[in-house]
């Protein structure tokens, strides 16, 4: 019997195809991007050596593709470039900006001699920095506000893209000759057109896998990616007044256009509050970054925190969605898993039994989050339920999901609720039967002020085990519910016929009608906004994963990055320190004390286990492996304490704490 020899590789007969196929084709770049982030390398992390020249705050930090030199760009209108490994200056490029310099972008596969910069002064040029003189070769002046961010694609190499708080961005291509007399047709993005007040780009990024998906982040809460194959670029109207309310321009991205990634619990609230000037509940998206794979998309929000989107599964905002229940008889105690603390064993039912036997380590982990739940560790608590998680990888653990839930909503930082609502969802899908779940959620949805969905659900709890009906948890949070829902129901009448002088409603009352008709008359006006808002809001796509810890109010260039193989995020912060979360449970790994103010930047080296770190500082800091003898000198021990401070200053006045010295970096 003859038999065919067997193909391991399919039917390629291509020797191409056949080697690349292989999984073992490229193990040594494998390897040394696991290496580069290995526990035992990032576990012994600590300051290597401080780089001196600049005059001034650094804002922006860039490696080149080989990671042989460093780029630093300061308010000084310096660029200078370093040799990381002999810790030596190279090059000080003296440019004719006569603004701080925001951002600097080695083009791709250029032998690391062409260099863009974007200013405060609106203009970039573009530098040979193999030539005698430091002229620039190409300059741009088409944007009327500052240049904040520049990106670039390694698969367009003659290519790089502005964002400017002016509302644009402008795509530059070097093959083509370019003179800023808006005969050119540059202009991709103009927010101008459909968003009120004065919209500012703040941030750029080019996809590296897809260079057609193209995401900026503005002063506003969302964060939009685009297809560039679906923009023509346009020319610039520079007669386009962009607090206009008759602007004929105005109209809503085209279906497949453009996608917009929020975190769920950020709305239409957010948005009245944003309009009527309120500094505390300013936000813009300060820094965005693709994964290296092109499936991830990581959003550095200002005063709020770090979001995780997945733009290739990604998911809506979710409220209430009960899953289908099973037509089971109802015992009495709800066939749930065990109660996540006493005190709402008190007020719901009695306590209920496990369903699952954990292992040793996961037990010890439960025991030592409800531990830290008593003692209102919150961050600890909510460490120990995510770790509990991710040993049982997610199966029949629905209790973890259901504590996690408790000590967010007690802790009650920005975000903390809706995560709440998240992970009383997951527990009920992973046991419908969890009558904690049910009426955790109605609670947690009444937090939100989502006063409907709240009773739907707690009806829906009545209904699916009607032995609860006369508990007195339920009977007290069933008020509760009604009694929100009769304060929005009188405010609606209000607003329809606003009788503020009626004795009936405290002065405090009074004041939020007047508030909120205010709101209403500026919608009126602009009725073109509240359409795209609405539009932005419905279509929105929620986040994956969230890191807290850091504090984002004094800047607008506030970074966040991948480290290495993607295992870890790192980002600067307020307080002068950066931090480094596991980018999978999103728990702090360590902060580094790196700056005496502020850091801005941190960018870890394409390849090997380094970071640079940079921000009102004149140094920039190198930050590698050291040996485990040599004493920690930089690493923080004292995390919750540091977490806890920086999460009280985010819900402060981002302005009130900065020194006069510091007015020149308060702008970036």
């Amino acid at each position: 019997m003859n038999m065919k020899p067997k193909q391991p590789y399919g039917n390629s007969r291509n020797v191409t195809k056949i080697l690349t196929g292989r999984a073992y084709w490229d193990m040594e770049h494998v390897l040394r991007k696991r290496l580069r982030t290995a526990p035992q390398f990032v576990d012994n992390i600590e300051l290597e050596a401080e780089l001196r020249g600049h005059n001034g705050c650094v804002n922006c930090l860039q490696w080149s593709d080989n990671g042989q030199i460093l780029a630093s760009a300061s308010d000084d209108f310096h660029v200078m470039l370093w040799d990381p490994f002999r810790h030596k200056q190279l090059h000080d490029l003296v440019t004719p900006h006569e603004g701080n310099i925001f951002s600097v972008k080695f083009l791709p596969k250029r032998s690391n001699s062409l260099l863009v910069t974007g200013a405060g002064d609106c203009k970039t040029f573009v530098f040979d920095i193999n030539r005698q003189n430091d002229y620039p070769i190409r300059q741009c002046s088409c944007h009327t506000q500052r240049v904040k961010r520049l990106a670039t694609s390694p698969r367009s190499v003659h290519m790089f893209w502005s964002a400017g708080e002016d509302g644009l961005v402008l795509q530059h291509d070097l093959r083509q000759p370019h003179d800023c007399r808006g005969q050119d047709a540059n202009v991709l993005i103009d927010l101008r057109s459909y968003v009120l007040a004065a919209p500012e780009v703040k941030c750029i990024a080019i996809n590296p896998q897809r260079p057609e998906q193209l995401a900026i982040g503005a002063n506003d809460i969302y964060t939009r990616l685009y297809d560039r194959r679906m923009i023509s670029p346009g020319k610039l109207d520079k007669s386009m007044n962009v607090d206009s309310a008759n602007a004929t321009d105005v109209s809503i991205p085209k279906d497949g256009c453009v996608k917009y990634f929020c975190p769920g619990h950020l709305g239409s609230k957010y948005q009245a509050a944003h309009q009527l000037g309120d500094i505390y509940q300013y936000k813009a998206v300060t820094y965005l970054t693709f994964s290296p794979d092109g499936t991830e998309l990581l959003a550095n929000m200002g005063t709020d925190h770090i979001y995780l989107y997945d733009i290739t599964q990604s998911r809506h905002p979710l409220f209430l969605e009960l899953p289908k229940f099973p037509s089971t008889p109802d015992d009495g105690n709800g066939n749930g898993s065990e109660c996540a603390n006493a005190a709402d064993a008190a007020t719901v039912g009695k306590e209920e039994k496990t369903k699952h036997k954990f292992p040793p380590d996961v037990e010890l982990l439960k025991k030592e989050g409800n531990a830290s739940l008593e003692k209102d560790h919150f961050l600890q608590a909510i460490n120990k339920y995510t770790q509990a998680i991710q040993k049982v990888n997610g199966k029949d653990c629905a209790i973890f999901y259901l504590n996690r839930a408790t000590a967010l909503m007690k802790r009650g930082w920005y975000g903390d609720v809706y995560a709440a609502v998240r992970d009383c969802h997951t527990a009920l899908r992973l046991d419908p039967h969890y009558v904690k779940a049910h009426f955790r959620l109605a609670k947690a949805l009444l937090k939100l002020e989502k006063s409907k969905e709240a009773q739907i659900c707690l009806e829906e709890l009545v209904r699916r085990f009607p032995s609860y009906a006369k508990n007195p948890g339920i009977l007290m949070l069933e008020k509760d519910i009604g009694i929100e829902i009769e304060k929005a129901r009188h405010r609606t009448t209000m607003g329809r016929n606003p009788d503020i002088e009626n004795d009936s409603y405290s002065e405090k009352e009074k004041v939020r009608v007047l508030q909120e008709s205010c709101v209403v008359a500026l919608c009126v006006s602009h009725v073109y906004l509240c359409l795209n808002i609405q539009y932005w809001r419905s279509m929105s796509l929620d986040y994956e994963q969230r890191y807290i810890g850091h504090c984002n109010t004094k800047t607008d260039i506030k970074e966040a990055n991948y480290f290495g193989d993607s295992n870890y995020i790192v980002a600067g912060s307020d307080d002068g320190n950066f931090f480094v979360w596991d980018r999978h449970s999103g728990i702090i790994h360590s902060i580094f004390q790196a700056d005496e103010l502020i850091v801005n930047c941190v960018q870890p080296h394409p390849f090997t286990c380094m970071l640079a770190t940079s921000g009102i500082d004149h140094e920039v800091r190198l930050w590698s492996p050291q040996s485990p003898e040599k004493p920690a000198l930089r690493r923080l021990h004292n995390v919750d304490n540091v977490v806890d401070d920086n999460q009280t200053h985010m819900q402060n006045d981002p302005f009130d704490s900065i020194a006069p010295d510091q007015a020149i970096c308060r702008a970036s």
